[in-house]
C-alpha cells in the first residue's frame, strides 16, 4: 500500500543543510494501523507529509497504492490526495466560512465526485456516522472543539480514503473528547478496512493500536540521545 525507497529529505537554509529523513527502505501494509512516535522535531510530520505529497523528497521514492507519488504533477497530487488520503490536522483545518455539510463536501468537489445532490448526501451520511446531523447547518465557530474534529473526521472519508493521515489529532481538545474522538477515528478505520498512520504523543493512545513505530528506528537522519534527545547524525 506505502512503500518508501532510498527516501530523503533535506532543507536548506543560511546555515547549511538540515537532513531530517532518510529512510532507506519502509512499508505499511494496506488496513494497518499504526502509532507513530519519537520526540519532537524527529520528522514525525515531515514524513505523512512526503506521503501525501505535500512534501517534495529530495531523494527517493514513494510509492501509495501503486501511484509513484514523487513524481506526480501539483495538479496531480492534488487529484491524488483528493481521491486517496484523508489528512486530519491537530488544528482542525476547517473553512470558518462553511458549514460542517460543506467542508465535508469539499473534498468531493475537489475530486471531482458525484453531482452536487450526491455530494451532499454523502456528507449527511458521514456526518450522521460521527454522531453529528443535528449540526449540518452550523458553521465551525460554532462547533466545540471536539464536534470540529469530527467534522475533520468525516471530511478525511468524504472520498472513501484508503489511507488516514491523522498529524496529532486529539492535540488541542481535552482528554474525554480525545479518547471519544480516537475511539471513533480507530472504529471507522476498522471498519472500512483504512490504512492509518497516526502521530501521537499519548502512552494510553499508541498502546491501543495495533503497531507502535518509533520513528527513530526507521530514520537515520535522526538517532536516539541522550534523556530522548534527538541528534542529526
Amino acid at each position: 500500500m506505502i512503500s518508501l525507497n532510498n527516501l530523503e529529505k533535506v532543507y536548506q537554509s543560511v546555515e547549511g543543510s538540515l537532513k531530517v529523513i532518510d529512510i532507506p527502505f519502509y512499508e505499511i501494509e494496506e488496513g494497518s494501523q499504526i502509532a507513530l512516535v519519537g520526540p519532537s522535531g524527529s520528522g514525525k510530520t515531515t514524513f505523512l507529509n512526503l506521503i501525501s505529497g505535500l512534501v517534495n523528497p529530495t531523494k527517493g521514492e514513494v510509492i501509495v497504492d501503486g501511484v509513484r507519488v514523487d513524481k506526480l504533477k501539483e495538479t496531480e497530487k492534488d487529484r491524488f490526495r483528493a481521491q486517496t488520503i484523508g489528512y486530519i490536522f491537530q488544528n482542525f483545518n476547517l473553512v470558518n466560512s462553511l458549514s460542517a455539510m460543506e467542508n465535508v463536501m469539499l473534498p468531493m468537489m475537489f475530486a471531482g465526485t458525484g453531482s452536487k445532490k450526491q455530494q451532499q448526501a454523502r456528507a449527511k451520511e458521514l456526518l450522521a456516522e460521527v454522531n453529528l446531523d443535528h449540526r449540518l447547518n452550523h458553521k465551525p465557530a460554532s462547533l466545540s472543539k471536539g464536534e470540529q474534529q469530527r467534522v475533520a473526521i468525516a471530511r478525511a472519508l468524504a472520498n472513501s480514503a484508503k489511507i488516514i493521515l491523522a498529524d496529532e489529532p486529539t492535540g488541542n481538545i481535552d482528554y474525554h473528547t480525545g479518547i471519544k474522538i480516537f475511539t471513533l477515528l480507530k472504529d471507522l478505520c476498522s471498519k472500512e478496512n483504512i490504512t492509518l498512520v497516526m502521530v501521537t504523543h499519548s502512552e494510553e493512545y499508541k498502546t491501543k493500536l495495533p503497531q507502535i513505530v518509533d520513528i527513530r528506528d526507521i530514520n537515520r537522519a535522526i538517532t536516539y540521545g541522550e534523556e530522548g534527545t534527538v541528534w542529526e547524525s
